[in-house]
Formats: structure tokens, sequence, C-alpha cells
């Protein structure tokens, strides 16, 4: 009962509701971008999956940055490292996101919306570890 309590805590903490909610507004982000690219647009899914993957990180990078982690560094240095240790990190999760998606529609041949659906929750979850415990982490 102890660790039920302990996993209620802390998915109903601030910093996770907060990181929900703008995780929730960063994949919405990315599938709309994709949807239009690929579906709309008719972009080869490379591309439209690299676009909106520039434009989510940048709004994942300030909403993180701010509301989520609430990291007030404010010297050049500082924000350098956050910024390229984001990116950096993001690129991780990047590789996962292409990976998945060439599996799911190359391989597997299912619809672009459910490749980025099921791509965009391994890449939420590798991105909170990676900005919880290196990027955004207190000292």
């Amino acid at each position: 009962m102890e660790k039920i309590k302990k996993l209620w805590k802390f998915f109903t903490s601030p910093e996770m509701l907060s990181y929900l909610f703008f995780g929730v507004c960063t994949t919405v982000i990315n599938i709309v971008v994709f949807w239009l690219m690929a579906d709309i647009l008719h972009c080869a899914w490379e591309p439209s999956n690299l676009l909106a993957w520039i434009l989510s990180v940048a709004f994942a990078f300030i909403t993180n940055k701010l509301f989520v982690f609430k990291s007030r560094r404010a010297t050049p240095k500082k924000l350098l490292w956050e910024v390229t240790t984001f990116v950096g990190a993001r690129l991780l999760s990047l590789g996962v996101d292409m990976g998945t998606m060439w599996l799911l529609l190359e391989v597997l041949h299912t619809s672009n919306l459910s490749a980025k659906i099921i791509s965009n929750i391994l890449v939420i979850i590798i991105n909170y570890v990676l900005s919880k415990l290196v990027i955004f982490k207190k000292k």
C-alpha cells in the first residue's frame, strides 16, 4: 500500500502534472505538424517527422525550462549547457522516434497516425527521464 501511495504522490505532484500538461501540448504540436505535412501536403514521412520534431523540441525546451522544472539558470554558459543537453537528449529520442516510425510504417504498414501516437508514447517516457535526471536536475 505504501508503494501505491508513493506512486500516487509522484504522479500527482505539481511537477508531474505540469510535465503531463506541457507534454500533451508538445505531443499535439508534433502530431499536428506531422499530419499536416504527411497527410495534407503529402510529404514523405521522414521530412514530416523531422519538422514536427524541430517545432515540438523548441516548444518543449521553453515550457520544460520555465514551467515544468523551473530552471532559472540565467548565465549564458548555463543556458548553453541546458540547450545543448536538451537538444542532445532529444536527438536520442529522435532516433527512437525515427526508428519506431520506420518499423511501424515501412515494416508493419500501420497508419501514419497510429505510428505517430505509438512513437510519441515511447519518446515521452525517454524525454521525461532524461530531463529530470540530466538536463534540469536540481543540485
